[in-house]
C-alpha cells in the first residue's frame, strides 16, 4: 500500500527505532509474562520486522495516520504498543509440541479505542499471512485486559486461530468494496459492522 511511513526517528514526538526504551512501552501483560518475554535486540529485530509486514499488509492507525508499529515508539503513549514473547508449554493441535509460536500483546492507548479488533485481526493476519519472512509457524495476538472489550476481541482471535492452524489459511481473505488489495485489513474486508472505524 502507498501509505506514508514515517519513521525518520528525528520527532522529538518520537523515540529511536533502533533503541530499545522500556520505559517507553507496556509492561508484559498476563498473556506474556510467564513466557519468554523479548527484550534489547531481540525485540527490537522482530518490531523492525514487524513494521516492514504493517507496512505491506495497511496495519495503520488511522486515528494517528501511521503504521501501528510506530506506536510503540510514540512517546505521548509510552504504555501502548506491541510487547512479544517465545510461547513455551504449546499445546493445540497434534504437532503442538514441535510448533515455534510467539504470542504478541497489545496494548491500545486507552481502553475504549475503537480500533482494537480491527488492529489486532490486521496484525494477526500481516505476521501469520507473511509467516515466511519470520522463523514462527504461529504468531497469536491478544488485546491486554486494560481494553474493556478484550474478552470479546481475543475470543475472536482464538477462532482466527484455529481456523487458520486448521486449514493453514487465513480466515476472512477479502478486499475491501473498493477493491483493496487482498488481506489489507480495511472496513469492507473485516465487515466488523459498527466498531470498526474506518
Amino acid at each position: 500500500m502507498n501509505i506514508p511511513s514515517p519513521f525518520s526517528g528525528d520527532d522529538a514526538t518520537f523515540d529511536d527505532y533502533d533503541a530499545f526504551g522500556p520505559e517507553s512501552i507496556p509492561e508484559p501483560g498476563r498473556y506474556i509474562a510467564d513466557h519468554d518475554v523479548l527484550t534489547g535486540r531481540e525485540h527490537l529485530a522482530f518490531h523492525r520486522l514487524t513494521r516492514e509486514l504493517f507496512d505491506e499488509r495497511g496495519v495503520y492507525d488511522m486515528t494517528f495516520g501511521y503504521n501501528l508499529a510506530r506506536l510503540n515508539l510514540d512517546v505521548r503513549h509510552p504504555d501502548a504498543g506491541y510487547r512479544y514473547a517465545r510461547e513455551h508449554g504449546t499445546t493445540d493441535g497434534p504437532d503442538a509440541g514441535d510448533r515455534r509460536v510467539l504470542i504478541a500483546e497489545f496494548t491500545p492507548t486507552t481502553e475504549f479505542c475503537p480500533q482494537s479488533t480491527t488492529l489486532a485481526k490486521g496484525s494477526f493476519r500481516a505476521w501469520n499471512g507473511l509467516a515466511d519472512r519470520h522463523e514462527y509457524d504461529l504468531v497469536r495476538v491478544r488485546v491486554d485486559e486494560i481494553h474493556h472489550k478484550s474478552a470479546v476481541i481475543n475470543e475472536q482471535l482464538r477462532d482466527h486461530e484455529a481456523r487458520y492452524l486448521e486449514s493453514g489459511t487465513l480466515p476472512d481473505q477479502r478486499g475491501g468494496a473498493a477493491g483493496g488489495e487482498a488481506g489489507v485489513p480495511d472496513e469492507a474486508g473485516y465487515a466488523e459492522g459498527p466498531e470498526t472505524p474506518f
